[in-house]
């Protein structure tokens, strides 16, 4: 099993769960965690245009991330992925559960290499493992220029 010492507690608790089951078993845990990926709030739902479309998925996926203006910059992450398009809404679902409510610092300090931690690379193709691996590169910039706003003392 790669190295999960270096990830978010929540994020490496997922990558045991998927290093625990077989490659098959880990589609399934793939496909629980696209039920789990929780609705937009309706200030989303309704204006997708807000969102930071991810281009390196072949499905149309949006995320938009919020950082609270507290002591932690509590990080919050949202996407919107069709239902026709399981892989890429687990995908989603892990970056979600794994990474929503932590500190702005723990999140920008997720190794780039993180999506490929979960024994999914064997299991998916390249191209869909580039579009986690985007999910989590753009989580992260938006992060980070939020976090730099915040920390300046402007708004988000």
């Amino acid at each position: 099993m790669p190295s999960i010492t270096d990830l978010p507690a929540a994020l490496a608790e997922l990558a045991e769960d998927f290093h625990a089951v077989s490659e098959r078993e880990r589609l399934q845990l793939l496909l629980e965690l696209s039920r789990e990926l929780p609705a937009l709030p309706s200030r989303f739902a309704d204006s997708l245009d807000s969102m930071e479309r991810v281009d390196e998925c072949q499905s149309p996926v949006f995320l938009a991330v919020e950082v609270e203006d507290d002591a932690d910059k509590t990080v919050h992450l949202f996407f919107d992925a069709p239902l026709e398009a399981p892989t890429t809404r687990g995908f989603a679902g892990i970056l979600h559960e794994g990474l929503d409510g932590l500190p702005a610092e723990q999140v920008l300090g997720v190794p780039d290499d993180a999506p490929y931690r979960f024994g999914l690379a064997e299991a998916v193709s390249p191209l869909r493992m580039r579009g986690m691996v985007g999910m989590l590169s753009r989580i992260k910039r938006q992060v980070r220029l939020r976090h730099e706003v915040l920390t300046a003392g402007g708004q988000t």
